[in-house]
């Protein structure tokens, strides 16, 4: 690799709180600083060090001007003129941004954190696709997930805009996805290749239990023979966390469902089922969001928060029912906190990941007498369980840990150095 200190530039919508696309970038920007490259980040929102991230509100999915034209853009299959001016208003006006930006921090390489991926921000492809052809700056598209997976996203007014920038179609671009699926269908649709870099966790630091969350179970009114189930992902429709409701319904022993994550992006309708169907049923459900953080803090009223890393320690099993995943953040993390894990097998679990050989109670589309009685077998045996965890953590750092992670960053920047004089 050359001599020079590479300045790699991140881009997204948001580097901030537990989505799976911020603990991606900042995984991928640690081990980049192994590497002897300097990050830095331009998005709507970040949390990451101020003296290397560059803000642009305007950047978010979440401005209003952006919710705004989405609304006209994936609602129908006509668009207004209006709507059209503005996307071009803000293309331009993103695009001088990512120059300063480039000039600002010297950027030589440019890694798109999704944003070619999901058409939250459809001004941001747009300048990205723009700003990267005039410039030809080498750039890895990192794609979670994509468009054509989201019922949302089906019928909409922004086909010219999904076909010329989600993702575009350079010859500067490297493509990036985290599944094999993904992979597949980014060749079938735009005819590009892509290299597959599947998500990691840091298998090589085992995790540590330092003491801070032994009051968690209280502060979530726990009982001491209550089991804490822990569903920890965003309060989303293809989550199906009502099928972990039903699991504890089934279940001889109490057990308490705690939610992780809020609802995002998609609405409060998800949510108010879950808690209407939860109270119906007669399980008790927790919505934890407003106690996890990203790093642990203690409110004004002597109140602390704690990060998703405590909630996963002291709880008993972790469920994870979702029919659709990019690749399975949850699932990792699961593995690595070295939880039992309660799931269905969604397509990129069955692909990618279960051939691998790791050990999980899993279900297809319901919930048997079978699959309760092996969670229920889990729980009362830890020591069974124990084995299971050992026999997936080995795997994990086999397959997803961070040294794989290095050699395939290693391999990238190698090959966009050859490409070009920088």
């Amino acid at each position: 690799m050359s001599n020079k200190q590479l300045h790699i530039g991140f881009v997204s919508t948001r580097f901030a709180g537990t989505d799976g696309v911020s603990l991606e970038t900042v995984k991928w920007s640690g081990v980049l600083d192994e590497l002897g490259c300097s990050c830095y980040y331009f998005a709507g929102e970040s949390d990451l060090p101020e003296t290397r991230t560059y803000i642009v509100p305007e950047a978010h999915f979440n401005h209003q001007t952006i919710k705004t034209l989405n609304i006209d853009l994936f609602d129908d299959y006509k668009r207004s003129s209006e709507t059209s001016g503005e996307i071009q208003r803000l293309r331009f006006f993103l695009k001088d941004h990512l120059y300063k930006f480039k000039n600002k921090y010297k950027i030589d390489i440019l890694i798109v954190e999704n944003a070619f991926a999901i058409p939250m921000n459809i001004p941001l492809g747009l300048a990205l696709t723009e700003f990267i052809a005039e410039t030809d700056i080498p750039t890895i598209a990192h794609h979670h997930d994509f468009y054509w997976e989201r019922d949302r996203f089906s019928v909409t007014s922004a086909q010219d805009y999904l076909q010329s920038s989600f993702p575009p179609t350079l010859h500067s671009i490297t493509h990036v996805v985290i599944n094999s699926y993904g992979g597949s269908q980014l060749g079938l649709r735009t005819g590009v290749s892509s290299s597959l870099i599947p998500n990691v966790m840091d298998f090589d630091s085992p995790p540590e239990n330092d003491g801070y969350a032994e009051d968690l179970r209280n502060v979530l009114s726990i009982a001491p023979d209550e089991y804490f189930l822990l569903q920890p992902t965003r309060i989303v429709p293809r989550k199906r966390i009502q099928l972990a409701i039903e699991l504890i319904r089934r279940l001889k022993y109490k057990a308490v469902l705690v939610i992780s994550h809020a609802s995002g992006d998609e609405g409060d309708d998800y949510s108010e089922y879950l808690r209407e169907y939860a109270d119906l049923v007669g399980v008790r459900l927790i919505f934890a969001a407003h106690l996890i953080n990203q790093e642990r803090q203690t409110r004004n009223n002597g109140d602390k928060i704690y990060t998703l890393e405590d909630f996963y320690q002291q709880a008993d099993l972790v469920t994870y029912p979702s029919t659709i995943e990019g690749f399975g953040n949850a699932f990792l993390e699961a593995i690595y906190y070295k939880k039992p894990i309660f799931m269905s097998e969604y397509e990129i679990f069955k692909t990618d990941i279960k051939p691998k050989g790791f050990q999980v109670v899993n279900f297809n589309e319901f919930i048997t007498d079978e699959v309760v009685k092996k969670v229920e077998y889990l729980l009362l045996h830890p020591d069974s369980a124990k084995d299971m965890i050992l026999h997936n953590y080995n795997l994990g750092k086999k397959y997803y840990s961070f040294t794989t992670l290095k050699e395939h960053l290693a391999v990238l920047l190698k090959n966009c150095i050859s490409q070009y004089e920088i």
